[in-house]
């Protein structure tokens, strides 16, 4: 397997990665599905930005934003089994119930322990430190232009947080569980460890508290384009669409087998900062996965940043009466620098 070259890289020589929009499969069918799978995503954006943009203040509110994710999500489910981009993820019971597993661990326990020690109570505790009036003129911005800075702001702090997960070791063995997913399905994006989850979690959101509308709509830009990124839908997504959003197929490429495909693609929602710092790669995977598509248990998922940070301070500082040191093997050393 030779793989193709993306810059300074080589991708898809372990394992097989589409590079390039041009050879990505499009969705079969008639006019009618042709035109509902290429024009399905910007609709539900911009319906989403006029709600939140004209919506009364009395619905206006997080409440009514986690009730419209929630039904979205629904309706994605069912487009997977109208048009699913790969046979091979076809969600099973089992899946589907591993996945509900880890939604319910994100809205109870880490919702619960994110009240106490997350990025909110965090700003809350600096916030007093700042002259907030020098930045008035923020509000005085369109309101649309306030939510995309926000959103990109977000992102941006997403991006280094995700990219240090693949490049620092003790970040990865948080992260890497999440790469043992072998399917993309609506709800694989909760699939990971507690502190993986929490920490990509942490964002600058709570210093926009005095913004709720544009913080409202800067969090539909995540919801309408962050979303489809671990779905099995196949779309026709138009050219404006992939080259500033992320898409399922970015994020397919970051799920590969393949190593070098696995570090590109660490943007949310915009990977046009991807482009800006060359780790964007434009195509998809169908294999996906670690270990050669091995699926990792939920108390393995659980319990793995401790067992593998022990195994790698025993390889690391272990040594026997001799000074040699003590064999034992560090997992998921694959995306560590």
């Amino acid at each position: 397997m030779n793989g193709v070259r993306v810059g300074n890289r080589i991708i898809g020589a372990q394992s097989p990665v589409t590079v390039g929009w041009e050879n990505i499969p499009r969705v079969e069918g008639g006019p009618v599905k042709q035109f509902v799978f290429t024009w399905f995503q910007p609709a539900v954006l911009f319906a989403l930005v006029a709600f939140w943009y004209y919506a009364p203040n009395s619905i206006a509110k997080a409440s009514t934003a986690i009730g419209i994710g929630i039904g979205l999500k629904v309706l994605l489910l069912a487009l997977e089994w109208v048009n699913p981009r790969f046979k091979s993820w076809q969600l099973t019971w089992k899946e589907a119930a591993i996945d509900l597993f880890y939604v319910g661990l994100g809205y109870t326990i880490l919702r619960l322990i994110e009240g106490y020690i997350g990025d909110g109570v965090m700003i809350e505790g600096i916030q007093n430190a700042f002259d907030w009036e020098k930045l008035a003129w923020f509000t005085t911005l369109p309101l649309l232009v306030q939510a995309v800075l926000i959103s990109v702001i977000f992102d941006f702090g997403q991006y280094w947080m995700h990219r240090g997960m693949h490049n620092w070791h003790p970040l990865w063995l948080t992260h890497a569980p999440h790469h043992y997913i072998t399917q993309l399905n609506i709800n694989k994006g909760a699939v990971g460890n507690p502190i993986e989850l929490f920490l990509i979690g942490l964002g600058i959101g709570g210093f926009f508290d005095f913004l709720p509308r544009a913080a409202l709509l800067a969090g539909t830009f995540g919801m309408a384009v962050s979303t489809y990124q671990h779905i099995n839908v196949r779309f026709n997504t138009p050219r404006w669409w992939r080259f500033l959003f992320n898409t399922t197929e970015h994020h397919s490429v970051h799920h590969s087998q393949d190593y070098e495909a696995s570090r590109s693609n660490y943007s949310s929602t915009w990977i046009i900062i991807d482009r800006m710092f060359g780790t964007c790669v434009d195509g998809e995977a169908e294999l996906l996965g670690m270990e050669g598509g091995r699926k990792m248990s939920i108390r393995e998922t659980m319990t793995f940043p401790f067992t593998e940070g022990w195994k790698s301070l025993k390889e690391k500082f272990g040594r026997d009466r001799y000074g040699q040191a003590m064999p034992g093997p560090i997992a998921a050393e694959w995306p560590a620098e």
